[in-house]
């Protein structure tokens, strides 16, 4: 198990590393040129996308290594809302209170579970459908990293220089680690535990 959880770390995480320093970029972009009038409009398109790919990732993972399909996909669903929630809301959140950065604490899988629920079942059904996780795990940190920054710039109003270089390390911490976590780490740790109680 332990190789397998190394194997997999490594074979994800330049892809992790790839797609924050891309989607960091553009959201800055974005953010500079002012071509978005609405952030939390965005934030909540970006969110349910996010919960997507990372339910699509850790179902995908989990059938990997323990082929039944019914609780794949409970794990895929519970993973990725409750990761996701942490990476997109609660890490932003709490470092930009950290940081003293005025914000306003929204949680969609509250304010709009229906579509949140949805996009996470639809994920982890097409995560067994393909088997696939590296591209999708790019695609989960890269559209992850667009929820945290855009729900920090929508609910937040003071972006000063040092702000900005806070949220950028509020950021990276929110997805890197929760994106791994979410992705690789609790699917395997998962499938052990679920083999065990199999077994005993």
């Amino acid at each position: 198990m332990k190789s397998h959880l190394l194997h997999e770390l490594k074979e994800h995480i330049p892809f992790t590393a790839l797609a924050s320093v891309i989607s960091i970029v553009l959201v800055f972009l974005i953010i500079k040129i002012n071509i978005i009038p609405s952030l939390a409009s965005v934030f909540y398109i970006f969110h349910p996308i996010h919960l997507f790919f990372s339910a699509m990732v850790s179902t995908a993972l989990f059938y990997k290594y323990k082929k039944n399909i019914p609780f794949s996909i409970l794990i895929g669903v519970f993973i990725s809302v409750v990761i996701g929630s942490v990476s997109d809301v609660f890490f932003p959140y709490l470092g930009s209170s950290l940081f003293q950065i005025p914000i306003s604490f929204h949680l969609p899988a509250i304010e709009n579970s229906l579509v949140i629920f949805s996009s996470a079942i639809f994920g982890s059904l097409l995560g067994i459908a393909i088997k696939k996780t590296k591209f999708p795990h790019f695609l989960h940190v890269f559209i992850s990293i667009f929820a945290s920054l855009f729900y920090i710039f929508a609910y937040s109003s003071d972006w000063n220089l040092l702000n900005l270089f806070f949220i950028l390390v509020i950021t990276t911490i929110s997805v890197v680690i929760p994106c791994c976590l979410g992705d690789i780490i609790l699917p395997i740790l998962l499938q052990k535990k679920e083999v065990s109680h199999g077994s005993a």
